[in-house]
C-alpha cells in the first residue's frame, strides 16, 4: 500500500513577507481635533484603516464622539446608513503612543498650536517621534498651510519621504487636495501620494512651496475684503454672503465660511502670512480681531459673525 504523504496547505500559500499588501491600507493621523477628525473620516470612508494619536484618553473619547456626531448628521441628511456608520468607525482607532503608528504607509500630522514658534517646534518634534516608529518607506506629511515642509523635515534622517498635503476640510464638497513637495521630496514619494489622492476620489493640485499655498492666501484676502466692505457700509453681512453664494456660486459666503473655519484660525493664518510677506492685505481686519478677543470664533463657540445653536445651525 502506497504511503500517504500529508502536506499542509499553507506550504502552497504565500509567506507573510510575500503576500501582497494594498498600498495605504493603514494611515496614521497625529492630532485628532476638527481637522484630524475630518481627515480620519474621509480616509476611513474609502475602506482604509486609520490610527489616530492624541494626548489623552479624554481627547480620544472626545474625538470619537465628534466623529459619531458628524456621521449621525450625514445619516440625518440621508447621506449614509447606520450600517455604513458602524463600518467607518470600526476602521478608526485612537491611541496615545507613537508606537501604534508602526505599520502605517502614511502618517499625516494635523496638530494645532497657537504661536508660530510653537507650530514649528511642536511639528518638528512630532515628525521626529513619527520617524522613530515607522519604516523608512513610510510617507510623513503635514496638513499645515503656513509652514514650509522643507523646514519641518530638515532634521529627519529620511527627508525624501516628507510632503505637505492640505485637505480643505472646511469647504463643503471640496474635491481637491493641495500637494507641496519639499526640496528633498523624492519622485517615488510624490507618485505614491498621487495614487493615494486618487484613491480618495480627489484631484491633486500641485503647489510650489509658499506660505498659505493657493487656497488660504485667496481665502483670507476674500474675508478681509468682505470685512472692509462691511465697515464701509456698502452691504450687510447677509447681503455680502448672499452675493458670493448666489451671484458667484460659492457654497458659503465669506463670513459664513470664516465662522465654519474658526475666526481664531483665520487670524492665525493672517498673522503668519503678514509676518512672511509684510503685505497689508494679509493684516487681519479689526472686526476679526474684535471677535477673537471676545472668544467669538464662530460655529465652535456658538457666536462669530453670526450666532449658532448647539448643532452648529445658524440662528442669527
Amino acid at each position: 500500500m502506497a504511503e500517504v504523504i500529508v502536506e499542509s496547505i499553507e506550504n502552497y500559500g504565500l509567506s507573510e513577507k510575500s503576500r501582497s499588501r494594498t498600498l495605504f491600507s493603514r494611515v496614521g493621523v497625529v492630532g485628532c481635533g476638527t481637522v484630524g477628525q475630518n481627515i480620519a473620516l474621509l480616509i476611513s470612508q474609502k475602506e482604509l484603516e486609520v490610527i489616530f494619536i492624541e494626548l489623552s484618553e479624554e481627547k480620544i473619547s472626545y474625538a470619537v464622539c465628534k466623529m459619531e456626531q458628524e456621521l449621525d448628521n450625514m445619516i440625518g441628511r440621508w447621506g449614509m446608513t447606520p450600517g455604513e456608520k458602524r463600518a467607518i468607525l470600526s476602521r478608526i482607532s485612537g491611541n496615545m503612543g507613537y508606537e501604534h503608528l508602526e505599520g502605517c504607509d502614511l502618517v499625516i500630522e494635523a496638530i494645532r498650536s497657537k504661536s508660530r514658534e510653537q507650530r514649528i517646534t511642536c511639528r518638528k518634534e512630532v515628525f521626529k517621534n513619527i520617524e522613530k516608529y515607522v519604516s523608512p518607506e513610510t510617507i510623513i506629511a503635514t496638513n499645515s498651510t503656513t509652514i514650509a515642509i522643507t523646514e519641518l523635515s530638515s532634521e529627519l534622517e529620511h527627508k525624501e519621504r516628507c510632503v505637505s498635503l492640505h485637505f480643505l476640510t472646511n469647504a463643503p464638497g471640496a474635491k481637491m487636495i493641495e500637494v507641496v513637495r519639499s526640496l528633498y521630496t523624492s519622485d517615488e514619494v510624490y507618485d505614491k501620494v498621487s495614487k493615494f489622492i486618487t484613491m480618495l476620489g480627489k484631484v491633486l493640485v500641485p503647489v510650489q512651496e509658499s506660505p498659505g499655498l493657493i487656497s488660504i492666501r485667496l481665502f483670507v484676502t476674500m474675508v478681509n475684503e468682505a470685512c472692509e466692505i462691511l465697515m464701509e457700509g456698502v452691504g450687510s453681512k447677509s447681503d455680502i454672503d448672499t452675493t458670493m453664494r448666489i451671484g458667484l456660486g460659492l457654497s458659503l459666503g465669506p463670513f459664513e465660511l470664516a465662522d465654519k473655519v474658526g475666526l481664531d484660525k483665520v487670524e492665525r493664518w493672517m498673522d503668519n502670512l503678514y509676518g512672511e510677506f509684510g503685505d497689508i492685505k494679509y493684516k487681519a481686519s479689526p472686526i476679526i480681531k474684535r471677535h477673537v478677543r471676545a472668544n467669538q470664533f464662530g460655529r465652535s463657540t456658538g457666536k462669530g459673525f453670526y450666532d449658532y445653536d448647539e448643532t452648529g445651525k445658524k440662528i442669527g
